[in-house]
């Protein structure tokens, strides 16, 4: 990459970051009630669902600037002369660099395929807009299929000192889980997860393509 195309994904990147964070804070906030083994109500219900988004939004904009400023990198060094058939993996290697979670190995090579179909249909590169369209359903579906591991990680957050979940074992975790509350207590929160991480992903997305392509 030239040193502007860089420059345009950190400051695009942490503008994408800051106002996903904005827009998205109170619906997080809800998931992880949900997702709360006391129970939503006695977690907060919807008492102070904006709390903490100053040090969220201030936090979010190096965070993502990162993580974009290293995918576009890495990304651009595997396409290098790979061949078409190894594309998805560059872009899952690019992600998992970037931010190393199961969700983004998901997301961003389905949003990256979605792309390419789009604009192999109508002949030309997609509209910012179209990216904003793709990452919302990329979102969506990473959600979905990741939604026990984040059940997980919320349990093991709030476990109390000396229980089973304080101890981080994501496995035992989700064993727990399935063996107390079955598929639903797996997928705990999956439906406010889905409708946050899509319209995440259009923010986040969209705002990424249209704010680098306003700087370059």
């Amino acid at each position: 990459m030239e040193p502007r195309e860089s420059w345009a994904a950190l400051a695009a990147g942490g503008v994408a970051g800051v106002c996903v964070d904005l827009i998205l804070f109170p619906l997080d906030t809800v998931k992880t009630r949900l997702q709360s083994p006391q129970g939503f109500r006695k977690a907060g219900g919807f008492r102070g669902i904006y709390a903490g988004v100053p040090s969220t939004a201030i936090g979010s904009f190096p965070n993502a600037a990162a993580f974009f400023i290293t995918y576009e990198n890495v990304k651009s060094i595997l396409h290098h002369g790979s061949t078409s058939y190894l594309t998805p993996a560059g872009h899952m290697v690019a992600a998992s660099l970037g931010e190393v979670i199961p969700f983004s190995l998901v997301q961003f090579p389905l949003w990256e395929s979605l792309k390419d179909l789009w604009s192999w249909k109508q002949g030309h590169v997609v509209d910012s807009w179209q990216s904003a369209v793709c990452g919302a359903f990329a979102g969506g579906f990473a959600a979905a299929v990741t939604t026990p591991l984040d059940v997980a990680k919320t349990r093991i957050m709030l476990a109390k000192a000396g229980s089973s979940n304080a101890s981080g074992n994501v496995l035992a975790a989700l064993g727990g889980i399935w063996r107390t509350q079955g598929l639903a207590g797996l997928f705990a929160g999956v439906v406010p997860r889905m409708a946050a991480i899509s319209l995440g992903g259009f923010i986040f997305l969209g705002t990424y393509e249209k704010t680098r392509q306003l700087l370059l």
